[in-house]
């Protein structure tokens, strides 16, 4: 583990057991639902691997507490289901492919979370991005992993990472106006950096109005970290870099074409809600969301609590 991962694991920590034991603390159960901990990130900021060492750390003495990590990624919608949706909105690049909101299964993920949280016997969906030759689909049901088995410890803590966990969607006057902002400097060619303004308005739009049904799945977090880039755009260097290093390892991977355009197609979301979800998620309940920001060595040289 880098020294920049075990320093920001060593933020994360302390916060989940202190957000843990308030959640304890306020049950009035014998045996408390699992606590739900949402993790935020831009591609290629490490959201994976901090999830999978949280979940490593906590499992381990002294803390033994049993937890699972599922990825939104693992809610896509199936590969037929994505492809009907592509062909319902053939001018709208933003749901070509999976990634955006309108992408993920809801009824799904909110079936799991409810089984979950009611400490069921549960199968974790999983998704494989290798099949149909990377445009993916999701695992045959034989293949999902089951939890709260008879015979397994019940999960205490679900840790669950996306890159659109905690936006909220905007009104749609909001939405025009910073689209109609974007779109005259894309115009103008005045240095304009983002994606938004190359996108029509009315896909964005429907983005925005996909993503208010997101709401059920933050709304069951009862906390969130987000590891918040201080310049969205080092998204394309730190996926740049992973590319490369998958590259070098396994013989193959994305181009850097093909990792641009991958980062392009995420890229207007970001415009359009880093501002609301660094400003907090949760708007009644203090301290339930960590904002780590991070500088472009992947340092954390800020830590806000909410």
């Amino acid at each position: 583990m880098s020294r920049e991962s075990s320093h920001t694991l060593g933020l994360c920590v302390p916060y989940i057991l202190e957000r843990l034991k308030l959640h304890h603390d306020q049950s009035s159960d014998a045996k408390p639902a699992p606590f739900f901990l949402g993790v935020n990130g831009v591609q290629g900021i490490g959201k994976s691997f901090l999830v999978s060492s949280i979940a490593d750390s906590l499992a381990q003495a002294p803390y033994n507490i049993c937890t699972i990590v599922l990825s939104i990624d693992d809610f896509y919608l199936s590969h037929e289901d994505q492809l009907r949706l592509a062909a319902e909105h053939p001018c709208n690049p933003l749901v070509q492919h999976r990634g955006q909101p309108s992408t993920h299964d809801l009824p799904l993920a909110r079936s799991v979370v409810a089984s979950l949280r009611a400490g069921h016997e549960t199968s974790i969906p999983s998704y494989d991005k290798s099949a149909f030759n990377g445009q993916g689909d999701r695992k045959t049901q034989a293949q999902w992993a089951k939890v709260n088995a008879n015979s397994q410890q019940p999960v205490e803590l679900v840790v669950l990472e996306g890159w659109c966990l905690g936006f909220r969607a905007l009104d749609d006057a909001h939405v025009t106006a910073c689209w109609t902002h974007a779109a005259n400097r894309c115009a103008q060619g005045s240095g304009y950096w983002g994606r938004l303004g190359h996108n029509r308005l009315e896909d964005v739009h429907f983005i925005n109005r996909a993503l208010r049904a997101y709401d059920v799945l933050t709304d069951q977090l009862d906390a969130l970290i987000h590891l918040d880039a201080e310049d969205p755009r080092y998204a394309y260097g730190w996926r740049l870099e992973q590319e490369a290093q998958l590259r070098k390892d396994k013989g193959s991977g994305m181009t850097d074409e093909e990792v641009m355009n991958f980062v392009n197609g995420y890229y207007p979301s970001y415009e359009l809600y880093t501002g609301q979800l660094r400003a907090g998620a949760f708007r009644s309940r203090k301290g339930a969301q960590l904002r780590l920001k991070i500088r472009k060595d992947r340092v954390v040289n800020e830590v806000l609590q909410l």
